[in-house]
């Protein structure tokens, strides 16, 4: 599993970078568990960057990744600040809770079963 974010140092009152806090990391890999189980994904990796964080899924290592949550503060105000993006770069669901914004990926776990 990649983890590419260091503590964040702040230098008055902007962080130098964005990151999950620890309730939005556990949704978020609450949701990553049950995937894993059902044998959708099978990495993670995660990136804190200047503008955003980021929480990639993949099948496999190698691969790209198959979606993206992003968490952008600036946008928290406006479109709100999560948002899930898929392999092609198509948003596929934004908002300001990110409960609601990670249940267009729950659906995902929903099957028929015959």
């Amino acid at each position: 599993m990649n983890q590419e974010c260091p503590i964040p140092i702040t230098s008055g009152h902007l962080p130098q970078q964005v990151a999950f806090d620890r309730a939005e990391l556990s949704m978020i890999l609450g949701l990553y568990g049950r995937m894993v189980a059902a044998g959708e994904w099978r990495d993670y990796g995660i990136s804190c960057l200047r503008e955003l964080a980021v929480f990639s899924i993949f099948r496999r290592t190698a691969e790209t990744p198959l979606y993206r949550i992003e968490k952008r503060p600036r946008l928290r105000l406006r479109q709100g600040m999560y948002a899930v993006v898929g392999m092609d770069g198509q948003i596929l669901k934004r908002g300001h809770d990110l409960k609601a914004v990670l249940r267009v990926l729950e659906r995902k776990l929903i099957r028929v079963v015959e």
